[in-house]
């Protein structure tokens, strides 16, 4: 008689893992785990973290045990946890590609740099990874480069004063922020961030183009390079473009925070938002800042209404910041003036 046939297969609760049958999850295996999450939901990990060992240990073939730890071992930033979790539920998997369990291995080998694991983990996802697996010389495996994933948004500080910036995919679990972050944020423009899977929220254009908002987990690599607040006297917009590109061509940036930050609630965050300003009188009806004032809190004005005083962050080294701002200056006395230049971050 075949296996398929066999009386016992045909049991209610019958499923098989790699060639061995077991129960489907108990009741205590199941009131363990949502009594886990209700916990990871509070913020109490250590008292979650012992219903997800104690999970496993009730049910060691199911992935989904191994699953639960890997993921609360990355709420936890505890990577090689994390690794040694994720790698178990990869093991137990019934599915060649597309399981988030890889996903998970990939976010956990990338904070650690393990870079064979990590191409190998988003190789079993389904992406296609470029370039050589391992470096010149037969060394370890080089760092994932040219995925090509484009642009997307990271919430900074995702639990804290949360903050939206852009920023450049380096791979399926980095962004570097092209952005000026807020000093609030604790980021520098040019940081790379660790960041989660699934995207909370998107950016629209214009143009019809859409990018996720990924939430940060943590800072993967620092930026040398300070962020500074500056008071400007901009005549005109094409007089506040001339310093983004000044700066933008010396290799760093400057962005007019009074055009560029909008104050927003929690749910317009997470939702799916306009990146552009409104035209005219329409004023977006998701911007809670005031209206009229320049500044990180209101930059929005009656009309077209160009506001000639504007709250500037500048991405650049000390020897070098007043020396743009001075050279902005000097290309056109009449329209531009700066002052009260800080240090914020």
């Amino acid at each position: 008689m075949c296996g398929g046939n066999d009386p016992s297969d045909r049991q209610a609760g019958i499923v098989r893992i790699f060639g061995k049958v077991r129960h489907r999850p108990s009741a205590s295996w199941r009131q363990a785990t949502d009594r886990a999450f209700t916990l990871i939901g509070d913020g109490r990990y250590e008292d979650a973290g012992a219903l997800l060992t104690r999970a496993a240990d009730l049910e060691p073939w199911l992935s989904e045990s191994w699953f639960n730890l890997a993921l609360l071992h990355k709420f936890r930033h505890d990577w090689e946890q994390a690794r040694a979790a994720g790698l178990r539920a990869v093991a137990l998997l019934d599915k060649e590609t597309g399981a988030p369990d890889w996903w998970n291995v990939g976010i956990a080998a990338t904070a650690l740099q393990d870079w064979p694991l990590a191409r190998r983990a988003w190789q079993a996802y389904g992406l296609k990874v470029p370039g050589r697996p391992r470096a010149a010389g037969g060394g370890a495996a080089a760092e994932p480069v040219g995925m090509e994933l484009g642009s997307a948004a990271v919430r900074l500080s995702p639990e804290g004063e949360a903050e939206v910036v852009w920023g450049r995919r380096l791979d399926p679990a980095r962004i570097e922020v092209l952005s000026i972050p807020l000093p609030s944020s604790g980021r520098r423009w040019g940081e790379v961030v660790l960041h989660d899977g699934v995207p909370h929220g998107e950016r629209t254009t214009t143009a019809g183009h859409s990018f996720p908002v990924f939430d940060e987990i943590e800072l993967w690599a620092p930026s040398p390079v300070p962020t500074w607040v500056v008071l400007l006297e901009a005549a005109t917009e094409e007089d506040r473009d001339a310093l983004e590109q000044l700066a933008a061509d010396a290799g760093f940036a400057a962005e007019d925070w009074s055009s560029s930050v909008r104050l927003l609630c929690r749910t317009c965050s997470e939702g799916v938002m306009p990146s552009a300003e409104g035209e005219g009188e329409h004023l977006d009806p998701h911007d809670h800042s005031e209206p009229g004032h320049p500044g990180p809190l209101g930059h929005r004005t009656a009309g077209e209404l160009w506001v000639p005083e504007r709250e500037c962050g500048i991405a650049a080294p000390a020897a070098l910041v007043r020396g743009l701002l001075d050279g902005w200056v000097a290309d056109s006395p009449g329209s531009r003036e700066w002052r009260d230049l800080e240090e914020v971050c």
